[in-house]
């Protein structure tokens, strides 16, 4: 899912924005804010993949902003004054969106912009996976996991991970310190590449570290409460009770 920042400080340009991005069948997740500085504490929080920028707005400049962001977002500028696109350009803006545009520019910019969003991603995710592979050499499963976030590139080795949530597109990592993070790979995946004599599946959505358990507690429904030696509890469902059935007898 691709997400959008939009920055306007007038509420009625934001919503048109808003609303024409909402028109498209594509999912987009869509964060707004009507100053610079917010526009910038979000990037950095949310890190958007593609910004929808205007030009003037009171205190920090929509230039200001641009020079400022997370490298990899993609940023169309909009504004009502022409003079700026010299500048919009040399911040390597996809496009420039001059006011009042019809609906038809509009979503040629944004059809463009999402174009570098998926080139910048596919080249992210094969830099990720050559360093990944590098890291794992000739190893038939998993010895670590390469995690991009923002402004850092985490290497987790497995022997951190104490269990596994599905989370839609990402599997959750839940790591030993009580730490969790984002993986970008679904669960079943991730679940092939793990080492089954390390990790089972125990639940539609949820994988576990054998070495990590250290009790089972049936329940009346047929699942069973997992408790992990850290405290953390998990639930096995009925389905995958067979894939530790010798650990429950």
């Amino acid at each position: 899912m691709m997400k959008v920042l939009v920055v306007d400080d007038e509420p009625l340009a934001r919503d048109s924005i808003i609303a024409l991005l909402q028109s498209e069948k594509s999912e987009l997740q869509i964060v707004q804010a009507d100053n610079g500085e917010d526009a910038l504490d979000i990037a950095w929080r949310e890190q958007p993949d593609l910004v929808f920028l205007d030009i003037q707005m009171p205190g920090m400049t929509g230039v200001e902003v641009a020079s400022s962001l997370p490298e990899a977002t993609v940023v169309v500028f909009t504004t009502a004054y022409d003079e700026y696109a010299v500048k919009a350009f040399e911040l390597n803006a996809v496009d420039y969106l001059l006011k009042p545009f019809k609906n038809a520019r509009f979503f040629e910019a944004l059809s463009k912009a999402k174009q570098h969003v998926e080139e910048k991603q596919y080249h992210s995710l094969q830099l990720l996976q050559s360093l990944e592979g590098q890291l794992q050499g000739n190893k038939t499963y998993k010895s670590r996991i390469v995690v991009k976030e923002p402004k850092r590139v985490r290497i987790v080795n497995i022997d951190e991970v104490l269990f596994i949530r599905g989370a839609g597109n990402y599997a959750e990592l839940h790591l030993t310190g009580g730490r969790s993070i984002l993986y970008r790979e679904t669960l079943s995946q991730l679940e092939t590449q793990l080492d089954p004599d390390e990790f089972r599946r125990i639940h539609r959505s949820t994988i576990i570290r054998i070495s990590s358990i250290s009790e089972l507690q049936p329940n009346y429904q047929g699942d069973y409460s997992v408790l992990l030696n850290n405290g953390d509890k998990v639930v096995m469902s009925r389905r995958y009770r067979e894939s530790l059935q010798d650990l429950i007898g």
